[in-house]
């Protein structure tokens, strides 16, 4: 008579070796632990940068290998001109006020419209140019998407459009509205004039190539920009600043 043989487990069935279990269980303790302490270094530099000024940047560090730094300071968003402040929100971000740190408004039309341009808000920019590096990288983006709403929820609107007109580049090695101020036009952010500061918010999203010598399309459109945020209220969260 034949005795009827259980059937072998399936691979996938064989049980997991036990040091392969601890292994596992190892390195997801540790990439917990790893991605918990990245958070926390992050929410600790956000609110750090929340009442201190930072003295340099990634980028800033980049570019003073190749070339020497534009003479710079730091300067109150309330020393700053207002007209600059609305030039560079017209520019940038014009629903700046109104958003969470993503405008998926202009998100939206940009996937509809199937362009390349990007979308990005100035506290987008302002935690790429205050905590990252410039160039573009996974890891860099999704660096950038964590900080943003941390920065939105600890930061104040005003204070974010400060740290962005102090790190910012306006040129080859002039970083923030002082030395953009000085360089190209021997002035101070708070005397700039309507015209000097669409210049000025027209070269940010390319510095290094574009010029403040003559007019632009840009820059005029930027002008009717700052302008029409004065007066529709979008510049209410930092039209009046804090002195400090």
């Amino acid at each position: 008579m034949f005795t009827r043989r259980s059937p072998r487990p399936a691979a996938d069935d064989a049980p997991v070796p036990l040091a392969r279990r601890r292994w596992r269980g190892m390195a997801l303790f540790w990439l917990r632990y790893a991605v918990l302490r990245a958070v926390l270094v992050m929410v600790g530099s956000v609110a750090i940068y929340g009442f201190v000024n930072p003295p340099m940047t990634w980028t800033m560090v980049g570019v003073a290998r190749q070339q020497a730094l534009a003479p710079r300071e730091w300067v109150p968003l309330a020393e700053i001109a207002p007209v600059m402040r609305r030039a560079v929100v017209a520019a940038e971000d014009a629903n700046f006020c109104s958003h969470w740190g993503f405008d998926m408004v202009e998100i939206r039309k940009v996937v509809a419209s199937g362009s390349s341009r990007g979308a990005s808000t100035i506290t987008q920019q302002t935690a790429k140019n205050a905590f990252l590096w410039q160039r573009r990288s996974w890891p860099r983006k999704a660096a950038e998407t964590l900080l943003t709403p941390q920065i939105e929820a600890l930061w104040s609107k005003a204070r974010i459009l400060e740290v962005y007109l102090n790190v910012a580049e306006f040129g080859p090695g002039i970083f923030g509205v002082h030395a953009a101020a000085a360089a190209h036009f021997g002035t101070t952010p708070d005397r700039l004039t309507p015209v000097q500061a669409a210049r000025l918010a027209a070269v940010l999203p390319s510095p290094r190539t574009r010029t403040t010598a003559a007019p632009s399309a840009r820059s005029r459109a930027i002008l009717d920009g700052a302008e029409t945020i004065a007066r529709d209220g979008r510049a209410a969260c930092f039209d009046h600043p804090p002195r400090g």
